[in-house]
Order: structure tokens, then C-alpha cells, then sequence
């Protein structure tokens, strides 16, 4: 990779990554996990996902800021977002219409899909070999 492409993947990875940590923390510290199983069952998925999404978030979210990962990450981190967009599609396009719409949870799995395209460049936090992943 060249240096812009470097500092291109670091700042798309750890955006990324800031997202999906802070909606991992708004489950936990805002909403409350049980609040959260609670919507959750409301929209249609089994209560018990709201765990591991909120794991998979806050987990996923911290290696993709650290560069860990980083390819495998993006790609399992989808069905998060296509949940998300399936949650929201019935609210309209709009993130901002009542109950939220499609728009930011489809452009955040472009962004998924782009990160695990790049992989993780050049800026990396150090990691044993065994968590890294190529950068090309």
C-alpha cells in the first residue's frame, strides 16, 4: 500500500471501529442489556442475540481500532449491519425519521465491506503475529 492508502484504511478502521464500540456501550450503559433483549424481541430476533451483538460490537469494534483482524472482523461484523438495516428499512430511508432509517446502517456495511477490502494498512497497534492479518 502507499502512504495515503495507509492513513486511508486507519481512518476508515478506526471510525469503524468508534462506531461500533459506542453502539456496543449505548446497549449496555444506555438502553440496558435487558432493555435491549427487549427491543430486540420486539423487531423479531431471538432475545438472546442482543448479547452477542453487543459483544461483537464493543470485541469487534476495540480490534478494529488496534488493526487485529481486521479483514475477518469487517466480514463477520455484517449480519450486525445487515440487521440493522432490516430493523430500520420499514422506518424509511432517513436516519433521522422517527424510529431511525436505512441510510446509516447501509452506508456503515459499505464502510465494513470497503475496511475488509483495504485491510488493516500500515498503522497498526504491535500484536502478536498470530492476531494479525496481511495488509495486502
Amino acid at each position: 500500500m502507499n502512504h495515503n492508502t495507509d492513513i486511508a484504511a486507519l481512518l476508515l478502521r478506526i471510525g469503524l471501529g468508534a462506531m461500533f464500540v459506542a453502539h456496543g456501550l449505548l446497549k449496555v450503559l444506555v438502553f440496558t442489556l435487558p432493555g435491549t433483549v427487549g427491543f430486540f424481541e420486539q423487531v423479531g430476533f431471538p432475545g438472546w442475540t442482543a448479547y452477542l451483538v453487543t459483544i461483537a460490537e464493543i470485541g469487534g469494534g476495540a480490534a478494529l481500532i488496534a488493526g487485529i483482524g481486521v479483514r475477518a472482523i469487517s466480514i463477520a461484523l455484517l449480519p450486525v449491519l445487515l440487521g440493522a438495516v432490516f430493523v430500520h428499512f420499514g422506518s424509511g430511508w432517513v436516519f433521522s425519521n422517527p424510529n431511525g432509517g436505512w441510510e446509516y446502517p447501509a452506508f456503515l456495511t459499505l464502510v465494513s465491506i470497503a475496511v475488509a477490502l483495504l485491510g488493516p494498512g500500515k498503522y497498526v497497534l504491535p500484536t502478536p503475529a498470530l492476531l494479525r492479518t496481511q495488509s495486502a
